[in-house]
């Protein structure tokens, strides 16, 4: 049977107190709403059609994917009506399996036990046991333990609201029948509004069995309605994320302190201290030591590789044995090819830093190719802004520079050249020379340093 996924991300979400569509918090670095998604595409279904209303069209902008089918709600009429919007693009003979996009934590084997018992039954539905059900819909039954109906819990009697067994929303049904049932549905309740539950009780009515699956734990059908309950999954999702990585060998000093928002690779014997926040692709060699406070965004770390305290290393690339920081900043397109030393307060950006060159501390360098053997001294920088256009500075193999240098790009360092401290190189440095501009010193007799005047 051809399985068609509609995930239900048309609400408001009030309680969340923000003008951003509830779909579109973030959760692991990305929508609750894109989570969802990746669990529908795990299924292999025919179709993934996503039901959107409130927000409008920040929510299709927001997952430009090509294997989306969006579906406007223009009324928020209920659930039933929002899993009608999508049906008219479903054959009759497939298998409809309903989500939502504010509960990211399903588990793939669950839904997929879920849809399999349309093989017996036209309907099946996910169930949860919570010692406290609060407003949750109960799942009614006969005395013979067949499900009976869905009694939401604004409408429910005193004796169904003693129920621990509550509805997920969450449910599979054949599509020609899903069609038939909702076209019955009423929005005669407390909400005036028409509700997917309903279909369980039409089911019924017919004759027709409701099988049923219960989550293997409540905090798989965990929705996110608050703040709070976004917080909740989030801590949830690192958790589980944190042993997933030590089981397959990351050693993290403090799972509790260690945040992943996106996909990490990594090789033997890495440790990753506390605090440390991994961002898009990142890429880990064998034995590579991340230190505490470190955020790490799509970059790529090769073997030995130490990266210190409080550094931020963004779309770089740290080669073999190279060290980086404290207080490190590697920017886009900065290249340490291997055994370079980056330490305190250093900045680099789209640059390459060949083999076992150093810059230890308070440098930028920016637009610039560094040669193997290169020494750069403290308050370096280069100056590859005009004012209009970058350009590029050339250190060639084997150059130092001194403290407190400004290299003013275009420009080039010649191989073995020395520059002296405190200069200000605008035009080329020949090879194997000292080359130094300044001023010449001078002390001033009888000075005096003015002092302030009595009030």
């Amino acid at each position: 049977m051809n399985l068609h996924v509609v995930i239900l991300a048309a609400g408001k979400g009030t309680r969340m107190r923000s003008d951003l569509p509830k779909v579109l918090h973030h959760v692991a670095g990305k929508p609750l709403l894109s989570h969802v998604c990746d669990i529908a595409r795990a299924l292999r279904p025919g179709g993934i059609h996503v039901v959107y209303g409130h927000g409008g069209d920040l929510v299709p902008a927001a997952l430009p994917h090509s294997d989306l089918s969006w579906v406007l709600q223009t009324e928020q009429l209920g659930t039933g009506h929002a899993v009608d919007q999508a049906m008219p693009g479903i054959e009759d003979d497939a298998a409809v399996l309903v989500l939502y996009g504010d509960v990211p934590l399903l588990g793939v084997p669950t839904l997929q036990t879920l849809v399999n018992k349309l093989a017996n039954a036209p309907l099946a539905i996910l169930t949860v046991a919570l010692p406290d059900p609060d407003n949750y819909g109960r799942i009614v039954r006969s005395e013979s333990g067949a499900v009976e109906r869905i009694v939401e819990a604004k409408d429910a009697s005193a004796s169904e609201l003693e129920i621990n067994e509550i509805n997920s929303g969450i449910l599979a049904g054949r599509a020609g029948d899903l069609k038939r049932w909702l076209a019955g549905t009423s929005n005669e309740n407390a909400q005036s509004e028409y509700y997917l539950t309903d279909v369980v009780e039409l089911a019924v009515a017919e004759g027709s069995s409701v099988a049923d699956v219960q989550a293997s734990s409540e905090r798989e059908a965990l929705g996110v309605n608050s703040k709070q309950d976004l917080a909740m999954v989030e801590r949830i999702f690192q958790s589980d994320e944190a042993q997933r990585l030590m089981q397959a060998g990351l050693t993290l000093r403090d799972p509790a302190r260690f945040d992943i928002r996106g996909e990490l690779t990594f090789g033997n014997d890495c440790v990753i201290d506390i605090n440390v926040i991994v961002e898009g692709k990142v890429e880990l060699g064998s034995n590579v030591s991340i230190g505490p406070n470190v955020i790490l965004r799509d970059c790529v770390i090769a073997d030995n590789a130490v990266i210190h305290a409080n550094c931020v290393i963004e779309q770089a690339t740290v080669g073999p044995g190279s060290l980086v920081g404290p207080f490190a900043r590697l920017r886009p397109g900065a290249e340490l090819v291997q055994d370079v030393h980056v330490g305190n307060f250093v900045e680099i950006k789209n640059s390459v830093v060949g083999t076992g060159s150093k810059a230890n501390h308070l440098a930028y360098v920016g637009d610039s190719d560094v040669g193997a053997g290169v020494n750069i001294g403290a308050g370096t920088i280069t100056a590859n802004y005009d004012g209009a256009n970058k350009h590029r500075t050339t250190i060639r193999d084997g150059a130092s520079i001194g403290s407190n240098v400004v290299l003013v790009a275009p420009v080039t360092v010649g191989r073995d050249a020395t520059v002296g401290a405190g200069s200000t190189i605008g035009k080329d440095a020949p090879d194997a020379q000292l080359t130094l501009t300044r001023a010449r010193q001078v002390s001033v007799k009888g000075w005096k340093r003015p002092v302030k005047k009595p009030k």
